[in-house]
C-alpha cells in the first residue's frame, strides 16, 4: 500500500506545499492553504519487471473510408444556447458553466435537458446539492414535469460513471455541482481541490471515451471567478458564466473560452414565471424606456462576439465639493474612464478635474471592448454642457493616447444593426478611405466621420448652444477648455 503522506494546498490556485504558510505565494491568497492527504508515488522497479503496456492507435487525419459518420454536433433546442455554444453540443465535449446563486443555472440546463430529451436523446441530470423530489418540483414548475429526463442523486463519482456507462450513451449528462463531486481514489473532502480537479479528469476522461457532452456547474468566488482550481478551466472545452443582475429581469450566458467556437459570444435571456425566455432582439430590450430628451446619454453600437448589440451610455458630470473628486463606473472598465478624462483634458481641451464623473451602461450589461470610448466620451461632455445628442444617432470609436480616434472592427454590421432599429445617423471614426467602401458602408448610411476629441468637443458645444432643454430652456454654456481663461 502506498504511503500516506500530508500535503498542504491553496484551494484557489492549486499551490501545493510542505508546510502549512499563511499567504499563498502563488495567488497572494490568505488563508487558502489546507492541509490534504495525498498518496505518494510508489517508486519505480527496473524495467523488466514493469507490466507491458500498449502502445496508442494512429488514426489518419481525413477519416476512414466508409466510417460511419455521427452528427459532430447536438442541438439543445434552445437557440440563445447554441449561439454560444458555437452551433449545439459537440460529442464529447465538457462545458464548465458557472454563475452566482440564484442566478438561475439550474433552471436554463433543465430547460436545455427537457428540449433534448424532448427530441428522443437521452439526457441524464445528476444533482449533488439536491434530492431527486426537489429536483422534480423545480420541472414541474416549468412545465416539465413529463420529458423523459433521468433523474439522479449522487456524489460518488465512481458510481456516476458506472451507471451512465449502462445502456446508450447519453447524449448529455448534467453534473451540478462539480465541486460537491467527490473520488475514491483521493482522500480528501468534496470541494477541495484535489477533489475537483480528479473528479472532473474522471468526467472528462468518459465524456471523451462515450461521446457524451458533459455540463459541469461550478460555483462561483465573491470575486465572480470560478471556484477551485485554474486548471479545471484548461481541461474542460468550453467554459461559460451566466451572468445578470437581481434588480434586472434578463440573464445573459458569455462564453469565455470555447474550442469549437468563437469566444466572447452571449445568449439573453429574460427571466419570467415560466423560466427562462430567449430574447431575439437584443439591442431593442436594453433601449427600451430610453429618455431621447435626457443630456448625458449616447447610444453605443458594440460587438458582443458575432452579434451586434445597441446599448445606452448614461453619464453624470457635476461639480464636486471633495478635494478627490469621485469616479464611479457600473458596467465598464474604471480604468478606460480615467483615460478617456485624462485624453479629454490634454486633447480635447475639456475640464473635468473638479467634476465629480458618474458613468452607467443601462439594462446592467458590462462592456468590454474598447470602441466605447468615443459613446462614452460623447456623453461626458453632453452632460458636462447640457447639450442633447441627436436621438437617432450612434457612437463607436476607439481613443487614442494621443486624442486621435481610431477605427475599429465590423462596422458594417454595426450599422446595419443601427439601421434596422431606426438610427439613421452614426459617429464612427474617419474610414481608410474617402468613398468608405473599405469598412463596410453603404451608400445609403449617413456616417459622419471624426479624427479627434476636438472635434468631437466643438459638435457638442455647437448642440448645446442651440439645442433646446427639457422645459423649453436653451443648453447651458459650452464646456470650458483648458486653453481659456478661468
Amino acid at each position: 500500500m502506498a504511503k500516506i503522506h500530508q500535503t498542504f494546498v491553496c484551494q484557489s490556485c492549486g499551490a501545493v506545499y510542505n508546510r502549512w504558510r499563511g499567504r499563498c505565494e502563488a495567488c497572494n491568497g490568505w488563508n487558502t492553504i489546507v492541509e490534504e492527504a495525498a498518496a505518494a508515488p510508489g517508486q519505480s522497479g527496473p524495467a523488466a519487471t514493469r507490466p507491458s503496456r500498449a502502445r496508442g492507435r494512429v488514426f489518419p487525419l481525413e477519416g476512414l473510408t466508409g466510417e460511419a459518420k455521427e452528427a459532430p454536433r447536438v442541438a439543445s433546442g434552445i437557440g440563445e444556447l447554441d449561439r454560444v455554444t458555437g452551433g449545439g453540443f459537440v460529442r464529447g465535449s465538457v462545458i464548465l458553466l458557472g454563475g452566482d446563486p440564484g442566478i438561475g443555472k439550474s433552471t436554463l440546463l433543465m430547460q436545455a435537458s427537457a428540449a433534448m430529451a424532448a427530441q428522443g436523446e437521452r439526457v441524464a441530470y445528476i444533482s449533488g446539492e439536491e434530492a431527486v423530489g426537489q429536483v422534480r418540483l423545480r420541472a414541474e414548475r416549468l412545465g416539465l414535469s413529463r420529458h423523459p429526463v433521468q433523474l439522479a442523486a449522487e456524489t460518488n463519482v465512481e458510481d456516476i460513471v458506472e451507471t451512465l456507462s449502462q445502456g446508450r450513451p447519453p447524449a448529455l449528462a448534467i453534473i451540478d455541482s462539480i465541486q460537491t463531486m467527490w473520488t475514491e481514489t483521493v482522500e480528501s473532502a468534496p470541494g477541495t481541490v484535489t477533489q475537483v480537479r480528479s473528479s472532473a479528469q474522471a468526467l472528462i476522461r468518459f465524456a471523451k471515451t462515450t461521446g457524451t457532452a458533459v455540463i459541469l456547474v461550478g460555483h462561483v468566488t465573491k470575486d465572480g471567478q470560478i471556484a477551485g482550481p485554474r486548471v479545471v478551466e484548461h481541461m474542460v472545452d468550453a467554459v461559460a458564466s451566466f451572468e445578470g443582475d437581481q434588480g434586472h429581469h434578463f440573464r445573459i450566458l458569455r462564453a469565455v473560452k470555447n474550442r469549437f467556437g468563437p469566444t466572447d459570444e452571449i445568449g439573453v435571456f429574460e427571466m419570467t414565471d415560466a423560466g427562462l425566455s430567449e430574447v431575439p432582439n437584443p439591442s431593442a430590450l436594453f433601449l427600451a424606456g430610453r429618455d431621447h430628451q435626457a443630456a448625458g446619454t449616447a447610444v453605443f453600437a458594440g460587438m458582443e462576439g458575432t452579434r451586434p448589440l445597441l446599448v445606452e451610455i448614461q453619464a453624470l458630470v457635476a461639480p464636486s465639493s471633495l478635494g478627490m473628486p469621485r469616479r464611479a463606473v457600473v458596467g465598464w472598465d474604471p480604468n478606460r474612464l480615467s483615460m478617456v478624462l485624462a485624453v479629454l483634458e490634454a486633447h480635447g481641451g475639456i475640464r473635468l478635474g473638479a467634476h465629480d464623473v458618474y458613468l452607467n451602461v443601462a439594462g446592467g450589461l458590462r462592456i468590454t471592448e474598447p470602441a466605447a470610448d468615443l459613446a462614452v466620451a460623447a456623453a461626458l461632455v453632453s452632460s458636462l454642457s447640457g447639450a442633447v445628442l441627436p436621438p437617432e444617432t450612434v457612437f463607436f470609436g476607439e481613443i487614442g493616447l494621443s486624442g486621435a480616434i481610431r477605427p475599429v472592427a465590423q462596422t458594417g454590421a454595426r450599422l446595419k444593426e443601427a439601421q434596422k432599429l431606426g438610427f439613421g445617423k452614426a459617429l464612427t471614426p474617419q474610414s481608410r478611405s474617402e468613398t468608405g467602401r473599405s469598412d463596410g458602408r453603404g451608400e445609403g448610411d449617413k456616417a459622419m466621420s471624426v479624427e479627434s476629441l476636438r472635434h468631437i468637443a466643438d459638435l457638442v458645444a455647437g448642440i448645446g448652444a442651440t439645442a433646446p432643454r427639457r422645459g423649453g430652456q436653451r443648453g447651458r454654456s459650452a464646456p470650458r477648455y483648458a486653453d481659456e481663461d478661468a
